[in-house]
C-alpha cells in the first residue's frame, strides 16, 4: 500500500516553472497531494517535513508522452512496475503509454487493466492512448468515443502508421467532432522495411535503407486531411529536416498540428550505428547531421512542441542478433531529463524553454493535470542537480530491458528526488531532510 502524503516543505530550491516563467530561489509547500504554496517566502507549518534542496533545481515532474510499457503481453521486456521505477528515477511523474500491447488497448477492459496496474505500482502515473483502429491494423476505426470515456487521453496506432487515406480521413473527421487528438507514426508503410537511414552509411555497411521521404510523404498527406477535417493532429517522433519544415508551414497556415521528437534523434546521427550497433537501431532511424540540426532549430523556435522518450524496451535476445534481424527501439524514460538538459547547450535554448517540452507542453496537449508549479496543482515534482554527471549502463538503468542508444555515454543532470502526489517515490543522491 502506498504511503499517505503529509505536509512537506522544500526549501532553498531554484524554482523552475515553464508554465509561468518562474525562475527564482524559494520553496514549495506540499499539503497532501497538492501544492499549497510556492515562492521565496514559504512558511514552515508545525510538524511539517522539511527538505533542504541546497540550491538544486525544483521543477514540475516530467510528462513523457510516448512510452511503450509492454504489459500486457510482453512482460519479459518491461512491466508497468519496472517502467515506473525507471521513470521516477529519471524525474518522470507521468507517462502516456502506447496501445500496442497484447491485447491491444482498443477496448475499455484493457484501459482499466493498465490503470489498475499503474495504481498498484504506486509510482509514476500512467495515462493510456487508445488504439486509433481496431487491433492497430489500420482497417477499421476503433471505438474511440468509448475509449475516451474509459480514460484514453488520445488515439494512435503506436508504432504503426494509419496507412489508408480513407481510414485516416474517417478517423480525423470523427475525432474532430469531439476534439480528440490523433497521433500518427508518420512513415508511409510501403516505403518502410529498411534497417537504417537510407544513404551512403547504409550502403557502406551493406544494410537496406529507410528513405527520409517515407516520413514526410505521409506527413504531407495527413496534413491535407487535417486541412479538410479541422481535426487535432500530432506527428510523433519527427526525424527529418523536411518534416520540420512541413510542420512549420502547417502551423503558419493555422492548422491544429503539433509534433514531438526524441533525444536520440536530436543528439545522435546515423553514425551511431557504427559497426552494426543494434542499440542504435531505432524507428524512425537515426538520420544525418543536417536532420539533427533541423530538429534542434525546430525545438528552439517552437515548431517542435514536445520531447518524448519513445521508450521501447527490447530484451537482450531481441537485440543480440545481426543488425538486420535485431528489433527496433531503445529505452529512454530514465535518460529523458538529462537529454533535455542538453538542449541548453546543443540548441542554446533557455532552461525553461527546454523543460517546457517535457512538462507543461505535453500536459496541455494531452489534457493532463500536471506539468506546472502552482497552488492547487498536483504535487508532482522533481529535484535535480543540473551539473552532476552520471554514466548510462546496465548498472544504472532500472528498466527491465537496458537497450539504451546512449549506452556507456556520460550524461549531465541527475535526479535527486521525485515526488508524486506529495509522496517521495525516488530519492537518489542525498539532500537534507
Amino acid at each position: 500500500m502506498k504511503p499517505t502524503a503529509g505536509t512537506t516543505v522544500f526549501l532553498n530550491a531554484r524554482l523552475l516553472d515553464p508554465a509561468s516563467g518562474r525562475d527564482q530561489t524559494g520553496g514549495v509547500l506540499v499539503t497532501g497531494e497538492r501544492i499549497a504554496a510556492i515562492g521565496p517566502e514559504v512558511q514552515v507549518p508545525a510538524g511539517a517535513e522539511v527538505v533542504d534542496c541546497r540550491g538544486l533545481c525544483l521543477a514540475p515532474g516530467l510528462v513523457d508522452m510516448r512510452v511503450q510499457l509492454c504489459e500486457p503481453g510482453a512482460e519479459h521486456k518491461e512491466t508497468i512496475a519496472s517502467a515506473a521505477r525507471a521513470a521516477v528515477a529519471g524525474g518522470v511523474t507521468a507517462m502516456a503509454c502506447l496501445p500496442n500491447t497484447d491485447p491491444v488497448i482498443d477496448n475499455d477492459a484493457v484501459v482499466e487493466f493498465v490503470a489498475r496496474r499503474a495504481r498498484l505500482a504506486g509510482l509514476a502515473k500512467v495515462y493510456p492512448y487508445g488504439a486509433a483502429t481496431k487491433g492497430t491494423r489500420g482497417e477499421e476505426i476503433a471505438e474511440i468515443g468509448l475509449l475516451a470515456d474509459s480514460g484514453a487521453v488520445a488515439f494512435t496506432d503506436g508504432t504503426r502508421a494509419v496507412g489508408s487515406a480513407m481510414v485516416m480521413n474517417r478517423l480525423l473527421s470523427y475525432a474532430a467532432s469531439f476534439g480528440f487528438l490523433i497521433a500518427q507514426h508518420p512513415e508511409e508503410p510501403t516505403m518502410g522495411g529498411g534497417d537504417m537511414n537510407a544513404g551512403e552509411t547504409a550502403g557502406g555497411l551493406g544494410l537496406s535503407g529507410v528513405s527520409p521521404a517515407a516520413e514526410w510523404i505521409l506527413l504531407e498527406r495527413d496534413l491535407r486531411l487535417v486541412e479538410i477535417t479541422g481535426a487535432r493532429y500530432h506527428a510523433a517522433h519527427l526525424s527529418t529536416a523536411e518534416s520540420v519544415a512541413i510542420v512549420r508551414r502547417a502551423k503558419a497556415r493555422g492548422l491544429s498540428v503539433t509534433c514531438d521528437c526524441t533525444p536520440p534523434h536530436f543528439l545522435l546521427t546515423e553514425a551511431a550505428v557504427g559497426e552494426f550497433r543494434t542499440f542504435a537501431k531505432l524507428s524512425p532511424p537515426l538520420r544525418k547531421e543536417s536532420d539533427r540540426q533541423a530538429l534542434l532549430a525546430g525545438l528552439k523556435d517552437g515548431t517542435i512542441d514536445c520531447v518524448a522518450s519513445d521508450h521501447c524496451p527490447q530484451d537482450s535476445d531481441s537485440k543480440r542478433k545481426t543488425f538486420h534481424d535485431a528489433a527496433f527501439g531503445g529505452v529512454g524514460v530514465q535518460t529523458l531529463l538529462s537529454a533535455v538538459l542538453e538542449l541548453t547547450r546543443e540548441a542554446d535554448m533557455p532552461l525553461l524553454d527546454a523543460l517546457a517540452t517535457v512538462t507543461v507542453n505535453p500536459a496541455r496537449l494531452l489534457g493532463l493535470p500536471g506539468g506546472r508549479l502552482e497552488p492547487g496543482a498536483p504535487a508532482d515534482l522533481v529535484v535535480f542537480d543540473p551539473h552532476r554527471r552520471w554514466r548510462v549502463g546496465a548498472e544504472t538503468l532500472l528498466s527491465k530491458s537496458r537497450n539504451s542508444p546512449f549506452d556507456e555515454a556520460e550524461m549531465t543532470g541527475a535526479v535527486v528526488r521525485t515526488v508524486v502526489d506529495g509522496r517521495s517515490v525516488f530519492i537518489g543522491a542525498e539532500i537534507d531532510s
